[in-house]
């Protein structure tokens, strides 16, 4: 797939994942009177509020009390509901954990989570709502669906898809403005990790809006001759073992890209799948067992080694142990 043009063009686009949620929500709305959307008193930050002013008899504001959301949330998923449940990650599944895995996952009920503000680029919101373990304690409950789309038009399908699947899914977004590099063309399914660049000497995958920084890494290196892979790998549970292990197959080193804390995210699925099947060198970028604090975005994500350089540094390190 080539993505080069979009991803270098001088006024790249730039617009908050959330905001794919929120315009998603309104076209589910318009096509299926079953889908219903609920909120912490957020409705604004997570996007939901567009719905909400179109549909104000599906929408329901539960303030601040998201283990009774997820509950109602149940219990309209066992009427034949389809309910979105909008709050900030730290808070769903942070808060509602218990909630999530008995009342919706236990019973494999259709609840659709959205963990909005994911990640330590929040920024000045601080580390109490800096949502960077949420990928781990979702993806070990059985049933539940992870999925971290990496711009608007992806998180704008995968919420869209995600109201089509039986069970639970859980959607994680992030809240400041990022490059929209895909397109309403780009393939996308849940499952199925997306090759966005071919190359032969390192893989790196990568989910969410840090999928930008691993192309832009890929495009600084072939000046050095040194080939990367860039894989999207936006659906986190089920993980797409097939392209994870062509890709290693091929290049013989692996780095995993997440604004996530290491243990336990995605890098952590990406390593379980190559142990079992075909080890190989890796090396993992994303927040090192630490929490955040307040700052702005970028001075955050640079801080605690989530940027361009941060990623070639592991690129090269890698490489050595091949």
């Amino acid at each position: 797939m080539n993505l080069s043009p979009r991803i270098f063009k001088k006024n790249i686009d730039m617009v908050p994942t959330r905001n794919g949620y929120g315009d998603a929500l309104v076209e589910l709305g318009r096509k299926n009177p079953n889908v219903v959307v609920l909120c912490a008193d957020l409705s604004d930050s997570t996007r939901s509020s567009g719905f909400q002013k179109e549909f104000p008899e599906r929408f329901i504001e539960c303030g601040i009390a998201e283990q009774n959301m997820m509950g109602m949330a149940a219990g309209l998923a066992s009427e034949g509901k389809i309910p979105f449940v909008s709050t900030y990650s730290v808070f769903c599944p942070g808060r509602n954990w218990d909630q999530l895995r008995v009342s919706a996952c236990y019973s494999n009920l259709p609840v659709k989570l959205t963990g909005a503000h994911a990640g330590v680029s929040v920024g000045p919101d601080g580390a109490t709502h800096q949502g960077l373990e949420d990928i781990a304690i979702t993806r070990c409950i059985p049933n539940l669906t992870v999925l971290a789309p990496c711009d608007y038009e992806e998180t704008r399908k995968a919420t869209v898809e995600a109201a089509k699947l039986p069970g639970p899914v859980y959607l994680r977004f992030a809240r400041e403005k990022t490059p929209v590099f895909t397109t309403s063309r780009t393939p996308f399914k849940i499952g199925r990790a997306e090759v966005l660049r071919e190359g032969k000497d390192v893989s790196v995958v990568a989910c969410g809006p840090l999928v930008y920084e691993a192309l832009l890494v890929a495009e600084k290196l072939k000046k050095e001759q040194i080939k990367v892979e860039v894989i999207d790998s936006h659906t986190i549970k089920p993980l797409d073992k097939k392209t994870i292990l062509k890709s290693a197959k091929k290049t013989g080193a692996i780095i995993t890209v997440e604004e996530h804390q290491i243990m336990g995210g995605m890098g952590s699925a990406v390593a379980e799948v190559l142990a079992r099947n075909y080890p190989v060198p890796m090396e993992f970028v994303g927040m090192p067992d630490s929490f955040g604090e307040s700052g702005a975005p970028e001075e955050l994500l640079k801080k605690y080694g989530m940027t361009s350089a941060r990623i070639i540094k592991a690129i090269k390190k890698v490489l050595k142990r091949k």
